[in-house]
Order: C-alpha cells, then structure tokens, then sequence
C-alpha cells in the first residue's frame, strides 16, 4: 500500500510540473480513419520515449468499442525494441484517454489532422506533451511548420520539439 501512495504523489508532482493547456474537441474528427499506423516525426521528449528513435503509434478498435493502442520504438541507448501497449478510450471528437497503467489515464487530444488522415498534431494534457505524426516516414516542410504552429497556438511548447 506504501508504494501505491508514493506512485500517486509522484503522479501528482509530475502533473504540477508543466503548465496545462485547454483540451479541445475536433470538430468532424473520425476516430475510423485515425485508426492504423502513424509514424512519430517529431515530439517532445518525454520519460516514456527516452532515447526512443523510429517511434510508431499503431490504434486498432477493440471489440469494447475502445482503441488499442501499440507504441513501438528503437530504443538507441539500449540496442533493442520497445513496445508499449494500451487503451484509449474516446471521451469526444479528438479528444481521448489513453492508460498503460490501469487506472492512470494521459490525455490524448487530437489538435488538427488533415482531411484525407494523413498528419496530424497531438498533444497532452501539458504543454510539454506533443507529437507531430504522419501516415508516412517522412513529411514535407511545410507541412511540418503548419503542424507545429496550430500547437504553439494552442500554448505547446513547441521550442522542445525534437524532429526526427
């Protein structure tokens, strides 16, 4: 039981580190065509994917109506593969809550993706939590600019954005 309350105040502390940002529906968001596999073009770095390079998200639908979801990653420091597997469970249009850990729910929220569901922006609970994901390996310029701009308006902070 001990360890449980030290989990919860480090949960606690980690959640008051970062400044919050406002968690917003995607109007016409469909959660059918965001599912497959994206790849991670450039985040914020985060203790989840330390030292994790060709990271991909991979969402799938559960027969309970939820999302699986597979993160996978090379992790560079240690020579080997790492997989993360969860839930995501849609609260709104865009808007998710993603567990690893049962009952330890992150927030996932979708800040733009494009018409055909070819990139996207999404963003934590936090301003220190952003993905900038594509259908493909790599993205156009521009196309990364117009991305990390909607996140900065959305008070990201996109100056920790590590492109991959």
């Amino acid at each position: 039981m001990k360890n449980l309350y030290i989990i919860l105040l480090l949960l606690f502390v980690l959640s008051c580190s970062s400044n919050k940002v406002e968690l917003k529906k995607l109007e016409n968001f469909n959660s059918e065509k965001y599912l497959g596999k994206w790849y991670e073009i450039a985040r914020i770095d985060n203790r989840f994917e330390k030292n994790l390079i060709n990271a991909t998200a991979e969402y799938s639908l559960n027969e309970d109506g939820s999302i699986k979801v597979v993160n996978k990653g090379y992790d560079k420091i240690k020579n080997k593969e790492k997989t993360a597997e969860g839930k995501a469970k849609i609260i709104d249009n865009g808007l998710l809550k993603v567990y690893f850990i049962p009952f330890f729910g992150g927030d996932y929220n979708v800040l733009y993706v494009d018409n055909d569901y070819q990139y996207a922006a999404v963003g934590g609970g936090t301003e220190n939590y952003l993905w900038i994901l594509s259908r493909e390996q790599t993205m156009e310029n521009d196309v990364y600019k117009k991305l990390v701009d909607i996140a900065q308006k959305r008070g990201y902070n996109t100056e920790l954005l590590q492109k991959f």
